[in-house]
């Protein structure tokens, strides 16, 4: 894996938050397993494992993207 920094909730606007985590969970290949859910969902999901420390939004200078990692 590249070197990543890794981004502080606190740090971003609500709305950027929301656009990295719906850009996420809108991705070819999540995968939520068989049950299907809204993006509403999906989006309350990640959230709570972003705020409970589950999960931390990268930054890879490498290819200048933000991603979601879970711990």
């Amino acid at each position: 894996m590249n070197d990543y920094l890794e981004i502080p909730l606190e740090r971003l606007a609500p709305e950027l938050l929301q656009a990295i985590i719906e850009e996420y969970v809108t991705r070819e290949g999540t995968d939520y397993g068989h049950q299907e859910y809204s993006l509403e969902e999906k989006v309350g999901q990640v959230k709570k494992q972003l705020e409970c420390g589950d999960a931390v939004i990268a930054y890879d200078a490498l290819s200048e993207s933000c991603t979601l990692i879970v711990k």
